[in-house]
């Protein structure tokens, strides 16, 4: 029984078959190994250097606790705030998202050049880092979780509109082909026909997004965002470490209550479509 997967499994990839195949893959390991050794120089990979700083990252641990339990009553607030942009920072992104979704599916928006320009517009979005954005708006509109917000919006029409765009490509052609012929029209279409399809595998997107934008907005908070990453800067500032650790501990709570959550939601509503 130890051994029965591995009788039963399957190499999927073409064994090299004739001198021309052994020198393909001997070429292309040896490619792999270049590139690895080539990036590996690039950022300065030192194991010994790492190993030198252990004493450093030990005594800020040390430094650290215990944690200031005293300052949690002043984390509550910035705990909610870090919610809140969460959930705007995914409304907004979504609402804008599932309209640029359906002119990015292949399947739908039958204009080549308009799904290219749509596609490269989620890439140029997708591109730019929550940080960046955050910085943009704070000079735009001041200090505070309202720039974190438009930061994890504008970002997430990139991420949730190519998810969804996927998901659209993925689904059943058939009930679509039946709506047309019937004389449906192209919003009856994707009422009708994408909709009900789509649903289930969009709702998953959506819960994951959101849990992604729980942890983006701790760190927005370290430009001037709000929320809890406003007071994790300032206290690493001030070097009140203790401070600092009781920040992460209330910033890992919430992710792992966001991350339990989001997987039960995701568990009954898989166990739901079946």
């Amino acid at each position: 029984m130890k051994f029965a997967s591995y009788k039963n499994h399957v190499w999927i990839a073409p064994r090299p078959s004739g001198l021309r195949s052994w020198l393909i893959s001997i070429a292309t390991l040896v490619t792999v190994i270049y590139v690895l050794r080539w990036s590996a120089q690039g950022t300065e990979l030192n194991w010994n250097e790492l190993a030198g700083g252990l004493p450093q990252i030990a005594d800020f641990l040390q430094r650290s606790f215990p944690p200031n339990w005293q300052v949690m009553g002043n984390l509550l607030k910035p705990a909610i705030e870090t919610v809140q942009i969460a959930i705007w920072g995914t409304l907004l992104g979504l609402f804008f998202a599932i309209p640029i979704s359906f002119l990015a599916a292949r399947n739908l928006n039958k204009n080549r050049y308009l799904y290219q320009t749509v596609r490269q517009l989620l890439n140029v979005i997708r591109s730019i880092n929550e940080l960046i954005l955050a910085l943009v708006f704070v000079s735009a509109v001041g200090l505070g979780p309202f720039p974190g917000v438009l930061a994890l919006a504008l970002h997430g029409i990139g991420m949730i509109g190519k998810f969804f765009a996927e998901s659209i490509e993925e689904i059943d052609e058939g009930p679509l082909e039946a709506l047309r012929s019937t004389g449906a029209r192209p919003l009856q279409v994707i009422a009708f026909g994408v909709i009900p399809q789509v649903l289930t595998a969009w709702i998953a997107i959506i819960l994951y997004r959101f849990e992604v934008n729980l942890r983006q907005a701790t760190v927005l908070g370290m430009v001037g965002a709000g929320g809890l990453g406003f007071e994790l800067v300032n206290s690493l500032k001030l070097f009140k470490y203790q401070d600092t650790a009781s920040c992460i501990i209330v910033v890992t709570l919430m992710v792992v209550i966001a991350d339990t959550v989001s997987s039960r939601l995701r568990y009954a509503i898989q166990d739901g479509s079946h």
